[in-house]
């Protein structure tokens, strides 16, 4: 793990700490009178950071799992769009190369033959020359 992820990691848990410490101290905290915690303050604390410890293990639990298959969407959406954005290349290559361009690009045997200039009868080859 490089020293980047470590920092980033670190920041992420002293975030999630004193997001915490925040909360159950507004919870619980009453009586400024005393140093200490009183004993209905402790257990107040004591439960106010047990479930906020157990509701982020799960939490993480469910991101562990789904984090595979939001991948895998991600990546399905991004070939789909990759996809998407070719064909539009190519259609926008075809339109503005024109149809002459586009003729001479086809073989003869794979062009359509209503997309074939109409000659009259006439054999092209010969007449141009």
């Amino acid at each position: 793990m490089d020293h980047a992820q470590q920092l980033r990691n670190l920041r992420d848990f002293l975030l999630v700490y004193n997001r915490m410490t925040e909360i159950c101290f507004q919870k619980c905290t009453s009586n400024f009178n005393y140093r200490n915690l009183t004993m209905d303050e402790e257990r107040c604390v004591d439960n106010c950071a047990g479930k906020l410890i157990r509701s982020n293990h799960r939490m993480m639990g469910t991101y562990v799992q789904l984090m595979p298959r939001m991948m895998q969407r991600r990546m399905n959406e991004i070939e789909s769009k990759a996809t998407e954005n070719a064909k539009a290349a190519e259609t926008a290559a075809v339109a503005s190369a024109g149809p002459e361009t586009t003729a001479a690009a086809t073989p003869l045997e794979l062009r359509s033959p209503s997309l074939q200039p109409d000659t009259g009868g006439v054999d092209i080859s010969q007449a141009e020359t």
